[in-house]
Order: C-alpha cells, then sequence, then structure tokens
C-alpha cells in the first residue's frame, strides 16, 4: 500500500505500528450483547479505504501466554475461562465465582483466545513502545477486568498488563482514560505503586457503570498518595466543558508526574450518539484530545476501549490513526470506506438529522454550546480536594 495518495498524506515515517488481527472479523459475545457488532474490523477497512496503512506499519496480534495472564489475573480465574472455551459451556461457579457465562459477561465461542489475543496485542503494543515507536491495539482498553473475575465485558485486564510490560524497563507510567465509564480495574492494580498515575475522565458513577468508585472523593491509594485522579462528569457533557476539564487537568498532572511514557485508553462511547454513553462529545473533540496526547507524549501507547456504535467508532479510531502516524486524513470519506460502513448495518439512529453524515465526513458537524455551571462546580470540587489542581 504505497501507492500516490499515501505518499501524499505522509506514510513512511515509521512513527506508528497498529496491532490488530484478522479474528476480529468473526462476531463474539452473542447476538445481543452490545459488543456483537464490527469494531477493529471496520476500523481496518476505513483505515484501509484511506490507503493510510502500510505493510510495516502492521504488526500481527498474538495471544498472551498464560504465564503472562497469571502476572495480573488468578490461575484459578485464567484456567476457568480456558477450561470453559474447551467444554463449551461456562459452570454455576464459573458465574458465581468468576462473573463470566452470565448476559453481561457471556460465555461465547474463543471466550478464552479472544480476550487474550487482545490482551497479547496490548503487550505487543508496549514492546513496540520500548523500542523507540507509538502503539496502537484498538481491541485493548478491557479496562474493568479484576484478577479473578470478568467485569463490564472485560475478561483479561490487558491495560494493567501493558502497563506491567513498560514498568519491567524501570518506567513511569501516566494511565489516561477517556473511557465514558470510570476505568476502575486499572486502578485498582495500581493503586500503591508510587510509579503509575491513573487519570480517568468519566460518566459520574452515581448514575453509571460500575456505579461505585471515581467519585470526587475517591483520588487516592489506600496509603493516601495521590495516585490517581478522576474526573465524574455529569450527563450530557459537551465539547466545550470537556474542553475546559481536559485542559485544566492534562498539563498539572503531566507536568507534576512527569511520565517516561503515556498509556491512552482511547474507548468511543463518550461520543454523542454512543448508545452505552450519556456524554455528549463529537469526533472532533474527541481527536483534538487525542492530538495534545501525541504532541505532548514522550512515548505513547493507545488502546481502544469501549464504544458500543461502530460508525462512529471506526470513524474516530481512523482519526486516532491518523494522529498517531502523522498522516493529515482529508475529512470526506472514500467511496471504498463508504461502502464498508454501510456494509455494517446499522441504523438505530437512522432517523437522526446527523445519520447521514456518518457516510461522508470522518468529523461531525461542531455542536458547541456553553458551559453549565455543573462543570465549573466540578472543577471548584476538584480543585479543593486534589493536590495537583491546587493552584486553579
Amino acid at each position: 500500500m504505497t501507492g500516490p495518495a499515501s505518499l501524499i498524506m505522509g506514510v513512511g515515517n515509521d512513527a506508528a505500528v497498529l496491532v490488530a488481527s484478522s479474528h476480529y472479523r468473526h462476531r463474539h459475545y452473542g447476538p445481543n450483547h452490545p459488543l456483537a457488532i464490527p469494531r477493529v474490523s471496520l476500523t481496518l477497512d476505513l483505515i484501509h479505504a484511506y490507503n493510510a496503512l502500510t505493510e510495516h506499519e502492521f504488526m500481527e496480534g498474538r495471544p498472551a501466554t498464560v504465564a503472562e495472564l497469571c502476572r495480573f489475573h488468578a490461575p484459578d480465574y485464567v484456567h476457568a475461562l480456558s477450561r470453559a472455551e474447551a467444554f463449551g459451556h461456562a459452570t454455576d461457579e464459573d458465574r458465581y465465582r468468576h462473573h463470566f457465562g452470565n448476559a453481561e459477561n457471556p460465555w461465547f465461542p474463543g471466550v478464552f483466545y479472544t480476550p487474550a489475543l487482545a490482551t497479547g496485542s496490548s503487550i505487543l503494543g508496549a514492546e513496540v513502545v520500548l523500542g523507540g515507536r507509538r502503539a496502537f491495539s484498538p481491541a485493548g482498553g478491557m479496562h474493568h477486568a479484576l484478577p479473578d473475575r470478568a467485569r463490564g465485558f472485560c475478561y483479561f485486564n490487558d491495560v494493567v498488563l501493558a502497563i506491567l510490560r513498560l514498568k519491567e524497563s524501570g518506567l513511569r507510567v501516566l494511565y489516561l482514560d477517556l473511557d465514558a465509564h470510570h476505568g476502575d480495574g486499572v486502578e485498582q492494580a495500581f493503586a500503591n505503586d508510587p510509579n503509575v498515575f491513573t487519570l480517568s475522565l468519566h460518566m459520574d458513577t452515581a448514575y453509571a457503570y460500575p456505579f461505585r468508585g471515581g467519585t470526587i472523593t475517591d483520588q487516592g491509594g489506600p496509603t493516601g498518595e495521590a495516585a490517581c485522579l478522576n474526573v465524574p462528569l455529569p450527563t450530557g457533557t459537551h465539547d466545550m466543558e470537556y474542553r475546559l476539564v481536559f485542559d485544566v487537568v492534562w498539563p498539572r498532572v503531566l507536568a507534576q508526574f512527569r511520565p517516561d511514557v503515556v498509556v491512552l485508553q482511547a474507548g468511543t462511547d463518550a461520543l454523542f450518539a454512543d448508545p452505552l454513553g450519556r456524554l455528549d462529545l463529537t469526533t472532533n473533540e474527541f481527536l483534538r484530545v487525542i492530538g495534545a496526547v501525541v504532541r505532548d507524549a514522550k512515548r505513547l501507547l493507545v488502546v481502544g476501549g469501549g464504544g458500543y456504535h461502530p460508525l462512529l467508532l471506526a470513524r474516530c479510531w481512523t482519526g486516532v490513526w491518523g494522529l498517531l502516524s502523522g498522516r493529515s486524513l482529508p475529512d470526506e470519506i472514500p467511496v471504498e470506506g463508504v461502502a464498508a460502513l454501510r456494509a455494517a448495518d446499522w441504523d438505530r439512529d437512522e432517523d437522526e438529522p446527523y445519520y447521514h453524515r456518518y457516510f461522508t465526513h470522518r468529523l461531525d458537524e461542531p455542536r458547541e454550546r456553553m458551559v453549565r455551571s455543573a462543570l465549573l462546580e466540578l472543577l471548584e470540587r476538584l480543585r479543593a480536594v486534589h493536590p495537583v489542581l491546587h493552584d486553579l
């Protein structure tokens, strides 16, 4: 893929690697699950439509080994998932003890292999970063999984294991979570680690999953140190409000923690039409934030995460790849990309006035609004409780 169009867009600068697999063309989770939609495959199709991926920039993912998984996950849990895949079902004990085989975290063919592949791909991404390039592992970002149980559609916590891989080289890691849902599994994993700081901008858990943690007062580990900064956003948070919050917290955390590497979870369920999100961001603002992180991070690993509207997600993650790889992608979607998006057969919001734009442009119409008092009050309350923000 090295034709004239790719040369115009700046391909060949070896800036980034995309780690993925054709395995994600298969449907997982079951027909009625929110993740039973094309995500990684549709993103790759749209990237290819832009002629924006060379062979040198692509790396085939690999499954994490049992030994790698057991660096964070309990061996009994790892073996339970492997056993469930082999036997073709989850037992009652699996459902009770490990919280899978239920509606939230269903059994499906590949219930061990598929999350292990996402995890191994994120570990590979960490190794790419250690080698001097940026990396994008779109199947990753499963930030809710706990050591001994599945949570929030997440079976293995690839983020934790990728961070552990980076820490093996003695790096200080700043984890930035943009998913609409609180990155609780990652925060808990590193609550006592002075070399990891977690920053999560998410829906307030008073009204959104996981319905605990991530509050105004949940700003440190059990030792009392400021190991994290949670920004619980009110419902309907839009571009101008998100911009205000991010532009306040990001540079202060970056300056105080001074990370060697940033791990960014880029779940797209904060976008305005996502069926499981209650925020109101446009793709434009989301990518503005990504661009700021790309600019500021010395080393950068990006993983996927939530996102339950396949058209919004593919458009957005294509833009993420463009920023990581140093390309300036046209806003207008190529003919091949239009065909790929229409083949996703998504009609949930087809009666909305913005629906047609999913198939013509990568970016959204501006949705600028006034900043509400709730956002100003949120920042004031954060300033009062978190030392990083005391200079506001």
